[in-house]
């Protein structure tokens, strides 16, 4: 067992005390970092989507900043996904299967990148999708971390949150230097091909997200708000 070799309880002990300031690494607070991880390191692409956008598709820097704000509108609601996922909750969840659908949405918005767009509007278009993708993920990992947060001190949710961004800071700083490396030696394709991969990551994690299902005469409907 890889509990009994030496200097694991030691490894364990220095992880859950100076990386993590004193929060038991758990399944499910692995699941939350890694989340807020890829947030940080889908940044990847960054670089190749405006060569993309200027070179293969050939838009002007104002076409390609008009695209790139109409992307960018899913992170201008993000207060909807919050109310979609607490109230329309799916087979009895509201966290998990959010989670999963995100990063499915993800991987199929860097997957069509990748292969079959070759215009400009179907560029937005992927684009916008791995813009929802991430936002929507952000909302449901935020009330995750809000939830824990309720059930610790004060100091707690301080570090709490601290540990969240610092795993978003950590994707951030391989993206600064991995993404000028990718782009120098690989396609702009194939850098969204291997950025589609990320995504996937949330789908799994959000098997470790320890969540009770929602009983029936909690949920509500649009029936309950509108007369």
């Amino acid at each position: 067992m890889i509990s009994g070799l030496p200097g694991y309880t030691k490894a364990k002990h220095l992880l859950s005390e100076r990386l993590l300031f004193g929060h038991k690494l758990s399944p499910e607070l692995a699941a939350i970092l890694l989340v807020y991880f890829v947030q940080g390191i889908l940044g990847l692409a960054r670089l190749a989507v405006s060569f993309f956008l200027k070179d293969e598709l050939g838009l002007s820097p104002a076409q390609v900043s008009a695209f790139m704000g109409i992307a960018a509108l899913p992170w201008m609601i993000k207060p909807l996904f919050g109310f979609i996922s607490d109230g329309l909750p799916i087979l009895g969840y509201r966290r998990r299967p959010y989670l999963i659908l995100s990063g499915l949405l993800g991987t199929l918005a860097w997957v069509m990148l990748a292969t079959v767009v070759h215009t400009a509007w179907a560029a937005t278009i992927a684009i916008a999708l791995g813009s929802l993708s991430v936002a929507f993920s952000d909302v449901i990992v935020d009330s995750l971390v809000v939830e824990r947060a309720r059930q610790e001190s004060v100091q707690e949710a301080g570090s709490l949150q601290s540990i969240c961004w610092g795993a978003t800071a950590l994707g951030g700083l391989m993206t600064a230097y991995f993404s000028g490396f990718l782009l120098e030696h690989f396609s702009n394709r194939t850098v969204f091909g291997i950025t589609a991969t990320f995504p996937l990551i949330i789908s799994v994690v959000a098997w470790w997200i320890s969540e009770s299902r929602v009983e029936a005469s909690s949920e509500w409907s649009v029936t309950d708000v509108v007369p």
